[in-house]
């Protein structure tokens, strides 16, 4: 039961990380921090053995200094990069992959909504004055940390550590 509960956890948490994206365009560092306690109970709960601990280790840090240059090129702000590197640690080696792979393509998609809401709203002012946040104002930075969670919700049952098996 307490591997259900840290999943619903680390599930939240991604989505509390998407919604204050979208809202404020700021992830706070508590919030990706605490992605990390599902990942620390998890390993407690269902030990992968130490090779495999290395490999999710190994991960995160990868996804740190992936977030970090992707942050340095300007396409990422610095909560996205945290959270992506923080979520990562649970996802491991070779499932991390497919977690950066699934955040492109939701973060493409997210783009090209954006794109086309951002075009279409002006002509509905009434409807425009009325969406959440400010994600639909030309110019406004995209909020990744919604492909960021998307990601992470599509691949967590493919996640061995939330496992209950």
């Amino acid at each position: 039961m307490i591997i259900q509960i840290t999943s619903l956890v680390f599930a939240g948490l991604l989505i509390a990380g998407a919604l204050s994206d979208a809202w404020r365009y700021k992830i706070p560092n508590w919030l990706s921090g605490a992605l990390l306690v599902p990942f620390i109970i998890a390993v407690i709960l269902n030990f992968p053995g130490w090779g495999a601990l290395g490999l999710h280790l190994a991960t995160g840090i990868g996804a740190l200094v992936l977030g970090m240059l992707i942050f340095a090129a300007g396409w990422w702000g610095g909560g996205d990069a945290k959270m992506f590197a923080a979520a990562a640690f649970m996802y491991g080696w070779p499932l991390g992959v497919s977690f950066l792979f699934y955040t492109a393509l939701a973060g493409g998609g997210l783009v090209l909504v954006l794109i086309a809401l951002r075009h279409t709203l002006p002509a509905f002012p009434a409807l425009a004055k009325h969406t959440p946040g400010t994600a639909l104002v030309q110019g406004a930075p995209v909020p990744y940390g919604i492909a960021i969670a998307i990601a992470g919700l599509l691949l967590m049952p493919q996640t061995g550590l939330l496992s209950t098996f």
